[in-house]
């Protein structure tokens, strides 16, 4: 089972040009788009968050269902579901403001345990800044790794949504210690400081860096450093790419049986170089299709890149 904790909210998306274009609801969230892109894979995948009783919470997790992934660690709030806008530049990257003041998700609370056989958790955007819930999911995520659990995060920073930047910035390398896996974007990382070296010296066994259509590159403690390019696709937009490829690694780490810091060292080029390709391709189909709408399995080429 792999754990995906963090927020699932609503994208607005623009359909058409100018501030006054028709909106029209997705589903959304960082973590929200890595759950599904998970079960759409074929792992066995739980969500843990706090989600609203409105019907757009209905909704999330009607599709979180439908996904296969299981529902029964998520909370549950009276108050509205965070709705993202989102802004799509001619290039078809999103930007996004957000309205957060007394939604739902930010309101989750630390569970008492995990889902029985977890064997990673994924954490990551919006639910590591907003109070109080990101208290309560750095708590998950320092016992997690404690236990020995398999932690993966993507800050996926949202500045608009980071008060203190210097206090978040000092606040992300306290989480160092407690990260199997960092991904993120070349953008995050600028944003952030340091690279990915001082990263791998405060904990992560490895960190990979996406670059947008240029494709992604892993750096390991030992080391090693490997790159593929990306997957030339017509793009529509990149909303969910990142989440997807969150998914793409966790899945791909566990068909090799490498959820652990141990598993990951011993990857090797060819398995790094494999992972990253299936990766890049995973990110490329959601690329090619509008919103968060990340691949099936029947969709990738297998059984090589898996």
């Amino acid at each position: 089972m792999i754990v995906v904790a963090g927020e699932a909210l609503i994208d607005l998306v623009p359909q058409g040009a100018g501030a006054l274009a028709a909106l029209t609801p997705a589903l959304g969230g960082g973590p929200f788009n890595t759950a599904v892109a998970l079960g759409r894979l074929g792992s066995p995948t739980a969500f843990c968050s706090r989600v609203s009783r409105d019907a757009f919470g209905e909704a999330l997790l009607d599709r979180l269902r439908d996904t296969g992934v299981d529902v029964a660690s998520v909370q549950r709030g009276d108050e509205p579901t965070t709705l993202a806008v989102a802004t799509v530049g001619a290039d078809g990257s999103a930007a996004y403001s957000f309205y957060v003041e007394g939604t739902a998700d930010r309101l989750f609370g630390t569970p008492e345990a995990l889902p029985a056989g977890t064997r990673a958790v994924s954490f990551g955007t919006c639910s590591l800044v907003l109070e109080p819930g990101a208290s309560a999911y750095e708590a998950l995520m320092r016992e997690a790794s404690a236990r020995g659990v398999f932690t993966a995060l993507d800050p996926n920073i949202r500045a608009g949504l980071i008060a203190d930047t210097d206090a978040y910035r000092a606040r992300f390398r306290s989480w160092l210690p407690s990260v199997s896996l960092l991904k993120l974007s070349e953008e995050d990382a600028e944003w952030l400081g340091g690279s990915p070296r001082e990263w791998l010296a405060a904990g992560p066994a490895a960190v990979v860096v996406t670059q947008g259509g240029d494709g992604l590159t892993a750096y390991t403690r030992d080391g090693g450093e490997y790159a593929v390019t990306g997957e030339r696709v017509e793009v529509v937009d990149t909303i969910g790419a990142g989440d997807t490829v969150n998914a793409a690694l966790l899945h791909g780490l566990s068909e090799r049986d490498a959820l652990s810091d141990e598993g990951v060292a011993v990857l090797g080029a060819e398995g790094w170089e494999s992972l990253l390709r299936f990766a890049a391709r995973a990110a490329a189909v959601t690329c090619s299709r509008a919103g968060a709408e990340p691949p099936y399995a029947h969709e990738l080429e297998a059984p090589e890149t898996v």
